[in-house]
């Protein structure tokens, strides 16, 4: 009710008026059905904007952090994350990530719309960078349709540190769903998860006209921030599905390809699972 009543009454009609945001391919969400909306990720705005413009709820999985802070302004933030259909993803890797995942492919089995962002994080600087293997994993094993969705001019509005938003007109455009259902019985495959993730970014890149970075953003950013390492989200081991169980579990290996793959940065080896809230 919250949710419905702040998007529709509240919050919806102010941004709209505001924002004047436009819109193309909306067709493409689909009236019913569970599918998984992939968008690249330029500001802590986009989780608002977006799900302001598809018609039917938005589930999001959210960063932790959100949902853990203390005092009054942390219970409120808290409070606001449940209230409009977002889940708190744990970004640490390993069994943590992988329980966030089990709450994502939920949303997917009651037939919901999942958003999530395959960047993990904020873009740094405008660029598109290198996908997590978590979209690709859920959209295997749940068989759903992808939607890439391009966020437009989002980084104007909000840039990174800057709490309140620049009035200026934004954009979204919807792709076409993209059908992975040939590669389900391979959903285990360490390549496979890798390629379908490409695929998808590839898709973004294309909606967006965005510059594409073969690495990591949350590397990017540590090392923008004269920290050394990497986070432990890219050097946890992966989330294995469990197609039997329609679960994750913690994987115990670590032979992904991304630990050879030339653009992976910093020595970072696969990774787990994208957000969707502002990291």
């Amino acid at each position: 009710m919250f949710y419905w009543v702040m998007k529709r009454i509240f919050l919806g009609p102010v941004i709209k008026l505001l924002f004047r945001p436009w819109v193309k391919g909306l067709d493409n969400i689909p009236a019913q059905g569970a599918a998984i909306i992939a968008s690249n990720h330029l500001s802590f705005s986009d989780s608002i904007f977006m799900p302001l413009m598809v018609r039917r709820p938005v589930v999001f999985l959210a960063k932790s952090e959100y949902f853990t802070g203390t005092g009054i302004k942390g219970r409120l933030t808290a409070a606001f994350f449940r209230l409009t259909n977002q889940l708190p993803m744990d970004r640490s890797g390993g069994a943590a990530s992988a329980a966030s995942l089990n709450a994502g492919m939920e949303v997917l089995n009651a037939g919901g719309l999942l958003g999530i962002y395959p960047e993990g994080t904020r873009s740094p600087d405008a660029r598109l960078y290198r996908g997590k293997v978590g979209v690709a994993r859920l959209a295997l094993e749940a068989g759903v349709p992808v939607i890439p969705v391009a966020m437009i001019g989002t980084d104007k509005v909000q840039p990174i540190g800057k709490r309140l938003p620049n009035i200026r007109r934004i954009g979204m455009i919807f792709g076409e769903p993209l059908d992975f259902s040939q590669y389900r019985e391979q959903a285990e495959d360490r390549t496979v998860q890798r390629q379908v993730t490409d695929d998808i970014m590839t898709h973004l890149m294309k909606l967006s006209g965005q510059e594409y970075v073969d690495e990591y953003a949350a590397v990017v950013k540590l090392r923008l921030a004269g920290k050394h390492g990497e986070p432990v989200a890219a050097a946890e081991p992966l989330a294995a599905p469990v197609a039997s169980e329609g679960r994750f579990v913690q994987d115990a290996g670590s032979g992904s390809p991304a630990a050879t793959h030339s653009g992976a940065g910093d020595g970072a080896v696969e990774d787990d699972a994208g957000t969707s809230a502002a990291g």
